[in-house]
């Protein structure tokens, strides 16, 4: 099997859960946790290392990326562009 090597710009956002960190990547519905901020970024470093293995070991990779919007241009996969990342405040009523 052909083995890739490529770098991308991934978007990953970290926030706390409790006592936990979560690190999530909308443009791989990718995510993990650690006790703080370090260990979560690290952890989703392997993890994503990990994820890529598994998919170009099944020989997936390919369907999935494009299955999570992501390109392919020319031999270079891209992920899709983060527009926008904010928090919006919204009122709710309990009928």
């Amino acid at each position: 099997m052909k083995k890739a090597t490529f770098q991308i710009g991934l978007p990953i956002t970290i926030f706390k859960e409790g006592k936990s960190y979560v690190a999530y990547s909308p443009a791989l519905d990718l995510s993990t946790s650690a006790s703080t901020y370090l260990k979560a970024r690290s952890r989703f470093s392997e993890v994503t290392k990990i994820f890529f293995e598994e998919l170009t070991e099944m020989g997936t990779l390919e369907s999935v990326l494009a299955s999570l919007g992501w390109q392919k241009l020319k031999t270079n996969w891209h992920p899709p562009v983060v527009v926008s990342n904010y928090t919006q405040s919204i009122n709710l009523t309990n009928a």
